[in-house]
Parts: structure tokens; C-alpha cells; sequence
């Protein structure tokens, strides 16, 4: 478990991300669902189906805000930098390590630095305030199952409002209060569901290309350019998800190890101490 940094602005877009689901889950539940299908058989399908998807979000959200997203273990001791442009250590290539000056230690391809977390972060895309964490190896597939859920939520808010609008509804309450009321929350969440759902989608569009194109977003500001081998989508996708079913890829859960881990990490950072 990662613990929490203690970012103001990191804190901040959690608190917004959860009041957001939590309004949204109160106002379909209550102001629509209640509302308008109290009476029939898919008003409880509705509720059930849209509050499973809250709660996968939700779950996908905290295991991406506290999970490792991939650090680079600090040595123990000083460490001996003299052999960095060598070609070989032991029997071990290094040509693609490089080091780190902020955490002073060796760290493995693709590895950035994150000045929020103060870390070297393995296979970083970026820190996202809104998980109040980095987006690396360990902890994107939560990510990016949490920016799916609430695009599915969001679709879904919109659809059941706008048929609560569209559809009479007898069965409604005829005080005029109630309804103003009705009509302001659905107005309100609507409004959300567009404003989360630009930015949800853009971000999920922005994910997908970084794992089809295996460049992650650290890499394309650097403009490295392509200097990796064609690799099959599915291939990449299980590099982020695990090497488990693909139905398993929707559940919040550990499934398998991502990437190709590196094992070796502590063996080469315990070379070079000194």
C-alpha cells in the first residue's frame, strides 16, 4: 500500500472526484430512479447496475490513489557511479540505465523522476493530481479503469435524465416543489456529467494512445521519437493489465504481474554500492 502524499492540490481533486460520483449516484438513485420508476421492475435494475459501476470507479480510484505506481528503491548505501557508461556489469547490460542525481541511485529504463513524489517512478506517464499520485508500471491499469467507469457512468447518468424528461411519468409526485427540485438536480448533474465527461474522455483517449503507441507521456514531451519494437495491441494492453483473461482487465483487482518487472533492480542497485 502507497501511502498518501501530502499534496494540497492532490487532496483537493480527490475530495472533488468523490463529491462528484457521490451526487451523481444520489441524484439518479433518488431524483430519477425513485422518482420516475419507482414502480417498475427496471427501477431496481437500474439502481443496482448503476451503483455497481460507482463502486468499481470508486475502488478503481482508491487502488490507483494508494497503490505503487512503480518507485524505484533507494540504496542503502553511497553508491559508486564511476561505471555508468560502461557496457556490461557483471554480466549485466546497463547501457539503458541511467542516474538519477535527485535520488542519487541507478534507475532502470524508461524511469522518470517525479518532483512530487520525490521518487524515480518506473515506466511514469505523469503524476495526476486527481489520484493524488503518479501514473506508472504498477498502478495504470487502475487508472485507467477508473477513467472507463466514469465515462460508463456518465453515458449512463445522461441516458436515464434525459429518459426521465422524455417519458411521462403518472406516477410522479404532483407537488410543484418536488419538481423544481427534481429538475434542478438533473440540471445540475447533467451539467457535471458534460463537464467530467470532456475531460474524462480526452484523458482516455490521451491513455490509450500512450499504451497503443508504447510511449508514455514523459516520453512523447521528450520527444524520443519511436525506438522500440512493434508490439501487437493486445500485447501492450496485457503488458498494463496482466497476464490473466481479459475479462479480468475490468476488475479493480491484482491480475498478474504488469509490465516486465524488474527483478533485478535490487541486485544491480546493490552492485554498484560502494
Amino acid at each position: 500500500m502507497f501511502f498518501l502524499l501530502r499534496d494540497p492540490c492532490g487532496i483537493i481533486c480527490i475530495v472533488l472526484t468523490y463529491l462528484a460520483v457521490f451526487y451523481a449516484d444520489y441524484v439518479v438513485v433518488k431524483w430519477v430512479i425513485l422518482q420516475t420508476m419507482q414502480n417498475s421492475l427496471w427501477g431496481s435494475f437500474h439502481m443496482v447496475m448503476f451503483n455497481t459501476i460507482a463502486f468499481l470507479a470508486s475502488l478503481a480510484h482508491f487502488r490507483a490513489m494508494c497503490s505503487d505506481p512503480g518507485t524505484v528503491p533507494l540504496p542503502h548505501n553511497r553508491m559508486d557511479f564511476s561505471d555508468i557508461h560502461s557496457d556490461c556489469n557483471n554480466g549485466t547490460e546497463q547501457e539503458d540505465w541511467t542516474v538519477c542525481t535527485r535520488c542519487e541511485t541507478y534507475r532502470p529504463p524508461r524511469a522518470h523522476h517525479c518532483r512530487i513524489c520525490k521518487r524515480c517512478i518506473r515506466r511514469m506517464d505523469h503524476h495526476c493530481p486527481w489520484i493524488n499520485n503518479c501514473v506508472g508500471e504498477k498502478n495504470q491499469k487502475y487508472f485507467l479503469q477508473f477513467l472507463m467507469y466514469v465515462a460508463v457512468l456518465v453515458v449512463y447518468a445522461v441516458a436515464l435524465v434525459m429518459a426521465s424528461w422524455m417519458e411521462e411519468c403518472p406516477s410522479c409526485p404532483i407537488d410543484i416543489t418536488v419538481r423544481q427540485s427534481r429538475i434542478l438536480h438533473t440540471v445540475l448533474v447533467l451539467v457535471e456529467s458534460l463537464l467530467f465527461g470532456l475531460f474524462v474522455a480526452a484523458m482516455l483517449v490521451d491513455q490509450l494512445q500512450a499504451i497503443f503507441g508504447d510511449e508514455t507521456a514523459v516520453e512523447q514531451a521528450q520527444d524520443l521519437g519511436p525506438y522500440r519494437p512493434h508490439k501487437p495491441r493486445l500485447a501492450l494492453l496485457t503488458e498494463v493489465c496482466g497476464r490473466t483473461h481479459p475479462l479480468l482487465w475490468l476488475l479493480p483487482c491484482d491480475t498478474g504481474v504488469p509490465y516486465s518487472s524488474y527483478q533485478s533492480d535490487s541486485t544491480t542497485l546493490l552492485t554498484h554500492e560502494v
